[in-house]
Parts: structure tokens; sequence; C-alpha cells
């Protein structure tokens, strides 16, 4: 390992692409992406006060942060394109101020407000515009330490989950849902242009020689596959692991307060949670840059499933405070593992539609779990139903995922593996 630093320190200049300011992009990029995924968290935090104001089901506030979700992963691959043509800061800065539209519009207070305002302006022009564009933007300025760059990066969604919900919980008591979407919208799109416009620079050549060089070429099989049928498995893979993955970030302070557990303390179980999943993303982007995206993937996924279980197992507050935890430790390395292994096993030159188009799938499974979790507590009246139906489809996702390792296994490591 001192050997291979000493490589990538000599050769910073010449075969590698990355500098210290590969990293300094990489943590204003963990900055941005910290600011701009808070913005769909109020309505997490507030979500028995919004469902109160809006007749009750909980479904209304559950769709909206849905929607932000499947917004942004269905505009993330046109703005993936836009950013390639002029350049990803100039779609983070426009992104980051149709994100304080859309809160302004959430808190006029009916249900279609809401939505229009977290689907359209939050999530298809909002956020898509940052997060997409900043993945593909990052993985350019490194070569071989491209998993431990996007794991730090992803991180920025646990971040946020880890610092707001403390904030918005107090704000939303003193002042409301409405203002507190109304005060952050202002200060999130203020940081993010800022941040955008002084350091996202254009990345780097890539070198003719060296690790980026001897990636996968054009039209060759992966894992044995048509590499668009390849893709589409790794995209519904990733779609199945983001349905049960969302529904403990998006009910568990709602569950908690079924449970008599107060806000403070739900708020409290999802920064755990989420500072659980930020540490370990860390241990999982190192540990990526070793044995592989795919093989990542399915040890996360299995670890995914052996934590959502024990939401089902556990009523108590001590008892969901350590499930929370774990359940953080266990999924945090999966979606910059989906990253990782689409650039590991495609050409470099397809990065710029395959990521926002995986992305648009994990993203919308996301979408699809916090709107199911709601739909069917509605229908059933308490979170085990939902909890129990995840499984379901982490089960299918390891299925698949478990299959394109053995595959992988069955034949030589891609060339831009070994590199």
């Amino acid at each position: 390992m001192s050997s291979l630093s000493g490589r990538v320190r000599a050769g910073a200049g010449t075969d590698s692409v990355e500098t210290r300011t590969s990293w300094t992009v990489a943590l204003t990029a963990l900055a941005i992406i910290s600011v701009s995924y808070g913005a769909p968290l109020v309505a997490v935090v507030g979500l028995r006060e919004i469902a109160g104001e809006m007749g009750g089901a909980r479904s209304v506030p559950g769709l909206a942060f849905s929607l932000a979700w499947l917004g942004s992963a269905v505009g993330g691959v046109a703005m993936g394109r836009i950013a390639d043509r002029i350049g990803v800061r100039w779609t983070v800065a426009f992104g980051a101020c149709m994100i304080g539209l859309g809160l302004m519009l959430s808190a006029g207070g009916t249900p279609w407000q809401l939505w229009l305002g977290h689907g359209l302006f939050l999530g298809l022009l909002g956020n898509a515009g940052i997060n997409a564009p900043l993945y593909v933007y990052v993985s350019r300025w490194f070569d071989r330490r491209r998993g431990t760059a996007l794991a730090l990066i992803s991180s920025g969604q646990y971040v946020a989950g880890a610092v707001w919900p403390s904030l918005f919980g107090p704000a939303i008591a003193s002042i409301g849902w409405r203002w507190t979407m109304l005060l952050f919208g202002v200060a999130e799109a203020a940081v993010i242009v800022l941040l955008a416009l002084l350091i996202l620079r254009p990345p780097p050549e890539a070198p003719r020689a060296g690790a980026m060089a001897a990636g996968p070429q054009p039209g060759v099989r992966v894992l044995g596959l048509r590499p668009n049928l390849a893709f589409a498995l790794l995209a519904i893979a990733s779609f199945l692991c983001c349905v049960p993955m969302a529904m403990p970030q998006g009910h568990l302070i709602a569950l908690c307060g079924d449970l008599g557990i107060p806000a403070s303390r739900g708020a409290a179980m999802l920064a755990v949670l989420l500072v659980c999943a930020f540490l370990s993303r860390q241990f999982w982007g190192w540990l990526s840059d070793r044995i592989g995206g795919l093989r990542t993937l399915l040890i996360g996924s299995a670890c995914q499933a052996v934590a959502l279980t024990g939401f089902l197992l556990t009523q108590d507050e001590a008892g969901l405070f350590f499930v929370a935890a774990a359940f953080g430790l266990g999924f945090s390395g999966l979606i910059p593992a989906y990253v990782l292994t689409i650039r590991e096993l495609f050409p470099a030159a397809e990065a710029g539609w395959r990521i926002p188009t995986q992305l648009l799938f994990s993203g919308s499974g996301m979408a699809a779990g916090g709107w199911l979790a709601a739909v069917i507590y509605d229908h059933f009246g308490f979170y085990g139903a939902a909890f129990g139906a995840g499984l379901v489809f982490n089960a299918v996702n390891l299925a698949i995922l478990a299959f394109m390792v053995l595959r992988q296994w069955a034949r030589p490591v891609p060339a831009g593996l070994a590199a």
C-alpha cells in the first residue's frame, strides 16, 4: 500500500488525474449535497404536522418526499447531458435556485402546492441539476481512489439527514413548518450558488496512458452478457435495493410517534442512523477500491436485509436506536458502489448517461419506498407490514447481485478494475 501511495503522489502530474484539487472538489461536492438534500427533510420531520393540516393522511407529505426523489432521479438523466455541455457549476447553481423556489411553493399549505413544489422544483429541476451531474463530475477527478471519493460525496445525503432534522424539529415547533421551509430555501440557494461559482472548475483531461486508458472498451461483453443487458440488471437491482432503503429514513420519526416516543427522540434516532451511514460509507468506499463495486454491492445488500429485519423485531426506544444504527452501518455503501461498478464494467465515455440512468432507477426506488410505506401504513395502520414488503424487495435484489457476482468470479477481472 505504501508503494501504491508513492506511485500516486509521484504520478499525480503524469499518469494520474488525482491532485489535491481533486479532494477540494470532492469536499465541495459533499458540502453542496449535504445542503441540497436538507430540503426534502422538512416534510419528513414535519410529516405528522403537515398531515394534520391536510386531512390526516400521511401519504400526502409522504408522497411529496417521494416526488422529490423521483423528480431528482428522472431529471438527472437530462441534467447530466446538459452539464457535459455547459459545465456542472451552472446546473448546480440553477438547481439550488429551483430548490429555493420549490420550498416557497410547498409552504403554500395545500397538497397540490406541496407535491408540485417537491416533485418539479426540488426534484426535477433542483436536485436533478446537482446530484447526478456531481457524481459524474467527481468521478472524472479520480482514477486511483474513485470508490473512496464517490463514497465521500454520496455521504452528503446522510450528513443532511444527520444535521438538519435536529434543527428542523425545534424550528417547526417554534415557527411552524411553512416558515422553516421558507427560511431554509433562501439559505440553501445562497450557499450552494456561491460554492458552485467559486470551486467547480472543469475537470482534468484523462491521461492517454495509465489507469484511465486501461478501462473497458465499447461493445465488449460485460460479465459474459450484452452490455445493455448487464446494465439493465444493475439498474433493476438498484431500484429493488432502494425501496427498502427509503422506508426507515422516511418514516422513522412517524414510527416513533406511533409508539409514544417524542418526535425529538425520533429525530435523534434518524440522526444516529445517518451519522452511522456517513461514517461507515467511508469504510465501504475503502472496501470497494479493493474488492470491486459488484462484490461490495452484494455484501452491503445482505447487511441491509439483516438490519431491516430488526425493525420488525423491536418496538422499544433503546432497541430502535440500536437497529437504526445498524441499518445506517449496513446500507450506506450501496449507492456509490453502483456508480463505481458502472465505471469498472463500462467505458468511461458512457459514464455521462449510464450513471444518471442508474441514479434514475435508484432514486425511483427511494421514491417508491417512501410512498409505498405510507400507503401500506394508511391501509394496515402499522409499519410492520411496510417493512415486511421491503424485505421482499431486498431478497430479489440479493438474487440479482448474487447472479452477477457468480458470473464475475467465473471470468477474468475487467481491465479497468485490474488497473
